[in-house]
């Protein structure tokens, strides 16, 4: 029987060509121009993979996103399977020469997939081996980061906590300030963010906390899901009527739920980003006279493995 595990090497590969069809791109300000680069690239690579594969979160509806949109079919035939992508999360960070600006793809069996809205989620992530519910979105960003401190056995002042800089984030970032965390804020790359909590030792990121898109939520607990992290999102609708309704057909009853990982991202996930810009997990695209060079995470929940790939391409093969 086919398992997730058997389309790695294309997966990977799906997520080099992305990262790589954005060197040129890089610090040249045209944001649209890099991520098309990136969305022809994965949707070539794509159709070259022996699949039967739907986008389930992709760039947008079909009449929004003339390629892979939601709902857009992939791969010449094979194992029935639900994709998440972003071929260039990051487009101001990869326009700006900027850190953490990723090629992402995260591949689950059919219908195993959060169909998220293209909405606002709240999130809240901490890294691996951590007491369950010691964090939550109802709580306060107080308690939440005393819950953690205390199970890390350190002070609330030893933590660091990733939060976006946008304005509707200044009461948490003012919250957590007071609480006496220190607070790394960033521009772009939400799902580097999460995943940055994986390995605090290495990123120095503890907690990552505010609202990010939907789908970008999906992918990362594609991602957080083989490294026994925690993550909680709620997905944000306000009295927006159209999302609502677009939520419902999707299957989206419960308008206030808490989706913890597996709910999100269930069985068996295969998650890949490869590094476009220099950033805390991944170095960047490197060309030099004879070879591309890209880095690549692999993580692959159902071989419980988190692998670093250094690939180098001939640079005229």
């Amino acid at each position: 029987m086919s398992k997730i595990s058997d389309i790695t090497s294309g997966a990977l590969k799906t997520a080099e060509n992305a990262a790589l069809a954005c060197y040129d791109w890089i610090g040249k300000g045209k944001e649209k121009l890099a991520d098309a680069a990136a969305v022809d690239a994965m949707r070539n690579s794509l159709n070259q993979m022996a699949i039967s594969g739907t986008i389930v979160i992709g760039e947008g509806e079909r009449d929004e996103a003339p390629m892979l949109y939601i709902g857009e079919e992939v791969g010449t035939g094979g194992l029935e399977l639900d994709i998440a992508l972003d071929p260039l999360e990051g487009t101001t960070i990869c326009a700006t020469a900027n850190d953490n600006s990723l090629a992402v793809i995260a591949f689950a069996h059919r219908n195993h997939l959060l169909n998220a809205p293209d909405v606002y989620m709240d999130k809240i992530t901490i890294g691996p081996n951590l007491p369950k519910d010691i964090i939550d979105l109802d709580n306060s960003p107080k308690t939440n980061l005393i819950n953690l401190a205390q199970a890390k056995k350190c002070d609330i002042s030893d933590l660091t906590a990733m939060i976006l800089d946008r304005p509707r984030h200044e009461e948490l970032i003012a919250k957590s300030r007071e609480a006496g965390v220190r607070v790394k804020l960033i521009s772009d790359g939400d799902i580097a963010a999460a995943i940055a909590t994986t390995e605090p030792d290495k990123t120095g990121i503890d907690i990552y906390m505010g609202t990010g898109g939907a789908p970008e939520g999906v992918l990362a607990a594609a991602a957080l899901k083989v490294s026994n992290s925690q993550m909680m999102g709620r997905l944000i609708f306000g009295d927006n009527q159209r999302q609502i309704d677009r939520a419902k057909k999707m299957g989206i009853n419960d308008l206030s739920k808490k989706y913890l990982i597996d709910e999100m991202a269930k069985g068996d996930t295969l998650f890949i980003a490869s590094g476009v810009t220099n950033g805390s997990m991944l170095g960047g695209v490197v060309r030099n006279d004879n070879f591309h060079i890209v880095n690549s995470m692999i993580m692959d929940s159902s071989q419980k493995s988190i692998k670093i790939i250094n690939s180098k391409y001939l640079k005229n093969a």
